[in-house]
């Protein structure tokens, strides 16, 4: 029996020594996939979009206006769409302006120095240039460097291009328009449900993580959900740029109108999450670098950091049901409370840097939920001293 377990044991281990990178392999290609059908979901509907406003555009200005070549009506449709998931109706004045900034370059040029090579690369960059002097954006540059580009190598063999290309431009552009505000608008509340949703969980569940590495006195966990959250900064870009589109889409789409007050708030409290989210990660450290400094821990730390997470999922929950966030505040101001009485007990250096950092998030916090800055502080200064 001993000779079999011991030649069984190399075995085992080899066995296992292969196994655990298939797991892993698998671990990683389960969230992999998780994660693209989660965007596939939210930007469906941006395809749809795309496709819908690209036919249009093209129907109106080659059958109805009967423009030769109407191949920039269906791409500027496309660009006002898939440009960016928010702002899309200053996008469309910024390609109109772009179009007309490089056809008026292109011209006063040619009229000036003529056509070729050098003449082309000197047109485009006065009209980037002279695009990026007036404050423009990437889009406004790109399209007039794109404009000057074709008013100065077809004009000559062209001389009418510049009208068509500016009135597909103004039916691309008009017809994006239409598609995502009146069309086929995004539901905002299901945009929002779906980015928020995932974001705001992984928050709470990091602090919850958080909290399971100070109780257990865990400093490799701490370390490890501090590099996870750097790496989960892309949902916070996502959060943002869903709540800009949700309310673009409430105050422009007479369709969406009656969801404003629900998307406002989020929007609102959108820009004092992220604050909240950022200045977690601090609290995050300084909680690592407790643990690792093998620093006196007292409960109410890890319970205060837990009350907090919980805050978190209260404050969407209550943000999707259209209802004032009154128990996420009490949530937040529990988690004062409990940071307070640890602060009051045998603490170390960083532990004292948690307790202030926590404060600060749920000051952050406190505002998410619509509370006016100088009461947000007032109700953190109460609570922390157990009132």
């Amino acid at each position: 029996m001993p000779v079999r377990v011991t030649a069984a044991m190399p075995s085992d281990v080899a066995g296992d020594g292969r196994a655990a990178p298939v797991r892993r392999l698998r671990a990683r290609l389960r969230r992999t996939g998780r994660a693209s059908l989660r965007r596939f979901r939210t930007y469906l509907i941006i395809g749809v979009q795309a496709g819908l406003a690209a036919a249009l555009a093209w129907v109106i200005a080659h059958q109805l206006l009967r423009i030769e070549e109407p191949t920039f009506a269906p791409g500027a449709a496309v660009a006002v769409i898939g440009a960016s998931l928010a702002r899309r109706a200053v996008r469309t004045v910024e390609l109109l302006l772009g179009i007309g900034v490089g056809i008026a370059a292109g011209d006063a040029l040619i009229a000036l120095i003529g056509t070729g090579a050098w003449q082309t690369g000197l047109i485009v960059f006065l009209a980037v240039t002279g695009a990026a002097a007036a404050r423009g954006t990437g889009l406004l540059m790109t399209q007039a460097g794109a404009t000057a580009v074709l008013v100065a190598t077809l004009t000559p063999a062209n001389p009418d291009l510049e009208l068509p290309r500016a009135i597909n431009a103004l039916i691309g552009g008009l017809v994006g328009l239409f598609v995502m505000l009146i069309l086929a608008p995004l539901n905002p509340l299901r945009t929002i449900r779906r980015v928020a949703g995932s974001a705001l969980d992984l928050f709470a569940r990091q602090m919850t993580v958080c909290a399971e590495a100070l109780a257990g006195g865990d400093a490799r966990r701490a370390e490890a959900l501090l590099d996870e959250m750097r790496n989960s900064e892309s949902r916070l870009t996502q959060l943002k740029e869903a709540a800009n589109a949700a309310g673009e889409v409430v105050r422009f789409s007479p369709l969406r109108w009656r969801r404003r007050r629900v998307v406002r708030a989020y929007c609102d409290g959108v820009k004092h999450m992220e604050r909240a989210y950022r200045n977690s990660r601090t609290l995050v450290r300084r909680a690592s670098t407790a643990l690792r400094d093998t620093e006196p821990v007292p409960p109410d730390l890890p319970a205060a950091i837990e009350e907090y997470g919980a805050a978190v999922r209260l404050l969407h929950r209550e943000f999707l049901a259209g209802q004032e966030p009154v128990q996420a505040r009490d949530r937040v101001l529990l988690a004062v409370r409990h940071a307070g009485e640890a602060c009051r007990q045998e603490i170390g250096f960083s532990g004292t840097i948690v307790v202030s950092q926590l404060r600060t998030v749920a000051n952050d916090l406190l505002r998410a939920t619509g509370v006016r800055r100088d009461e947000a502080r007032q109700l953190v200064r109460r609570a922390a001293a157990g009132r």
